[in-house]
């Protein structure tokens, strides 16, 4: 028998053993699907991937799934790494199935234009079948599991990157779900690649902790085991040091040695009803001296992901702390096993009401919340929106609502409802009235104060806040209500991040292919739509120009416009002509100059400036050799000079052709405003005009249906020079947020 027959002998075994009723001959044929698919393939140990299927469908029967779940686990790996489709898995087992393994299927077959971009599109796509199917983030989970526990046979590189996604991302998901015992696990071997250190370190210290203080658990066991059962309590009493992780974290987080950590040690004690948890509690504070302010009931008052169970810190005979833990069976399960233990529960139930619970309502909201959210915002955001610190407050009815550490009452205002926190006026906490930066703390009675008249959020209280909700809800007020404001906003902060990485606008939107490129990198289809993003705070300025200056870097025409410029300069110096499109060897012949262009190989032909585009002295132009009205003057960027539209009877009309150095004539060329209407608007355009000394031809202004104002103007300039001063001054009256050149 070879190793996977083995390996899957012994799965079926422990199957049978907790499920005598599950249909192995189904089960089997799963695996031998996926023998016979993934075939040769190896994993980095050089065992064959089929080791790794069956070592998660083990975790998964561990947790007491469903024989679906399980013959989910054993295929989930076939979609990605196979021929194998979402079809054939539906087909031979059932459509459900061929959903899970779908939904834990990575999107690897689809390209992104980042990491990070991959990343949320990974984590998103499995959120929404969660939503659809909790068994799929279980999967999921006893999947990364499973590659941490073998994640020595990766490289350096890759430990630290699935290590720090487990910690940042799986970890706090396996917490949301209430299952402890496998985020324990999952963050013990994360922290071991991150900080092996560190790890040892405190592994180390527990070490010789538990030899000092060898036999304390078991004779503090012994003793409230003893005095519960002269009480008459019908219990479960075990004890155990804390994990690895949780004990790095106070240390380093806190600034804190081994010795300073009260609850190192913990009791649970596990008792038949709620009442009996109560009962223990008063025996425990009999027994041992309560420490002050360490005492949590989380049977009255829940954590957001189910757990309940009472907390209290004491001081035993021998002068060390330690945490016991009160709860029933039903919360013991719900504590070790989370959603695993409520789907469980709910296994009769069909598989589209798993979805609808409240218990996965988080769920939907961190996808609604999510939705626009920039990739690298949303990957950050995701633990803070599945918190372990969290404070609970009171609604003047009574209702309990669970909020980040910190939290103010815009945080508690938006999780009533967008409407109250939009209306929000101020705030009263346990009856006084608090200003909008208060933080929060646990037993507050909250009171939100509204009004009709309100003008909805401000801007600051985006950094107030400190719920992802709030915020979230808070950019999609301003997304759906501000959008000129945004425009005008988003288009200053950029080019000045613009500006601050030396780039201008100009060599942003060179091109239309240039700025198409540039605006896929991040992910927007006009430069409208992404200075109303940065406007509104769904995507930073600096972010955006970053990663335009990268792609720029990357496609090397940062380097070519500077080589091509330094040649120019030296050209004119010498009294030579280069033209910019191709940087020759030997310099051409001068040429003589006819309305400031000089065109290459014609000497005192008639030029004429094209008004499809109007360029100006200092935009890169090419010449078109018209019949009877000379050489054409476009700009590069001009549609009608696209070497992709050009017909190819024409090519060799096309010529070269540069700007003399005249300094002295002035060029016409157009201009488009766009603002929002208002009284006094044209006038202010005027007078901008007037304040550059700008020469006007013509001014011709429209308003639009949906209160926008169009105006057009055409006026003379020397170069290029002005002309950018000319609208860096119009886009600074109020109102205005954008001013574009027409053509091109």
């Amino acid at each position: 028998m070879d190793l996977a027959h083995e390996k899957y002998e012994a799965l079926e075994h422990n199957i049978l053993a907790a499920n005598p009723a599950a249909d192995a001959q189904r089960i089997r044929a799963a695996f031998e699907y996926a023998n016979d698919h993934h075939g040769p393939q190896l994993r980095k140990s050089g065992e064959p991937y089929i080791i790794h299927p069956i070592a998660v469908a083990e975790i998964v029967n561990e947790l007491e799934l469903d024989q679906d779940s399980i013959i989910a686990a054993l295929l989930h790996d076939c979609i990605e790494d196979t021929d194998s489709t979402h079809d054939d898995i539906a087909r031979l087992f059932s459509p459900q199935i061929a959903d899970l393994v779908e939904g834990v299927t990575k999107l690897t077959r689809m390209q992104y234009t980042s990491r990070e971009d991959e990343q949320m599109e990974n984590l998103r796509k499995m959120f929404m079948a969660m939503a659809k199917d909790v068994r799929v983030i279980l999967i999921k989970l006893c999947d990364r599991l499973h590659n941490m526990r073998t994640l020595q046979y990766q490289s350096d590189a890759k430990q630290k990157e699935k290590a720090l996604e487990t910690m940042e991302v799986y970890a706090p998901i396996a917490h949301r779900l209430g299952m402890q015992k496998l985020k324990w696990e999952l963050e013990d071997l994360a922290l071991e690649y991150l900080d092996p250190v560190g790890y040892h370190d405190v592994k180390a210290e527990l070490a010789n902790i538990t030899t000092l203080h060898a036999g304390f658990v078991d004779s503090m066991q012994a003793h409230i085991e003893q005095r519960l059962s002269e009480e008459g309590v019908k219990c479960r009493v075990y004890g155990r040091l804390k994990h690895i992780y949780s004990i790095y974290r106070k240390m380093y987080a806190q600034n804190k040695t081994l010795n300073e950590i009260f609850d190192l040690y913990a009791f649970r004690v596990i008792v038949d009803d709620i009442p009996a948890c109560y009962n223990v509690l008063g025996c425990v504070h009999d027994m041992f001296k309560p420490v002050l302010g360490r005492f949590k009931d989380y049977i009255g008052t829940p954590k957001p992901n189910g757990y309940q169970s009472l907390h209290t810190t004491v001081v035993g005979r021998e002068g060390i702390p330690f945490e016991v833990q009160i709860r029933t069976w039903q919360m013991h399960q719900t504590a070790e096993y989370g959603v695993a233990a409520h789907w469980k529960y709910k296994q009769g139930m069909a598989n589209q009401r798993l979805g609808t619970e409240r218990e996965f309502e988080w769920v939907r909201k961190l996808l609604e919340s999510q939705q626009d959210a920039d990739p690298d915002e949303f990957v950050r955001t995701l633990r803070v929106d599945m918190f372990s610190d969290e404070v609970f407050v009171f609604t003047p009815n009574g209702d309990v609502k669970s909020l980040p550490a910190g939290a103010t009452p815009i945080d508690f205002a938006y999780s009533i409802h967008s409407a109250v926190g939009n209306s929000m006026t101020g705030a009263r906490v346990n009856g006084r009235i608090v200003t909008f930066e208060t933080p929060l703390k646990n037993g507050d009675i909250v009171e939100i104060i509204t009004s009709k008249s309100a003008r909805g959020p401000s801007r600051d209280w985006m950094k107030i806040c400190k719920s992802n909700e709030a915020r979230n809800k808070i950019r999609q007020w301003f997304k759906k209500e501000r959008r000129e404001e945004n425009i005008a906003t988003g288009r200053s902060m950029f080019e000045s991040e613009l500006k601050h990485l030396g780039l201008t606008l100009a060599a942003i939107t060179a091109t239309p292919d240039l700025l198409d490129t540039l605006l896929k990198r991040v992910r927007f289809g006009s430069l409208d739509e992404l200075y109303a993003a940065i406007g509104y705070g769904g995507l930073s300025a600096q972010k955006a120009a970053g990663r335009m200056k990268e792609e720029m870097t990357r496609l090397g025409r940062l380097e070519r416009q500077r080589a091509e410029h330094e040649a120019m300069q030296a050209a004119v110096s010498s009294g030579e002509t280069v033209y910019p499109s191709t940087a020759k060897t030997s310099a051409p012949a001068r040429r003589h100059s006819v309305s400031g262009i000089i065109v290459e190989g014609l000497d005192n032909c008639m030029v004429k400036f094209s008004k499809c585009c109007t360029p100006v002295p200092g935009d890169p132009v090419v010449g078109f050799i018209t019949k009877g009205y000379g050489v054409s003057i476009h700009r590069r960027d001009c549609p009608n000079a696209d070497p992709a539209r050009r017909k190819p009877e024409e090519e060799g009309r096309w010529v070269r052709v540069s700007w003399a150095e005249t300094g002295e004539s002035t060029f016409r060329t157009s201009l488009e405003i766009s603002a929002k209407d208002r009284d006094g608007l044209a006038l202010d355009v005027a007078m901008a005009l007037s304040a550059q000394k700008a020469k006007l031809n013509t001014l011709a202004a429209r308003s639009q249906p949906d209160g926008y104002a169009i105006i057009n103007l055409e006026l003379f300039v020397q170069d290029q020079r002005e002309l950018t001063g000319v609208i860096n001054k119009l886009s600074q009256i109020p109102g205005v947020f954008l001013v574009r050149r027409v053509g091109g």
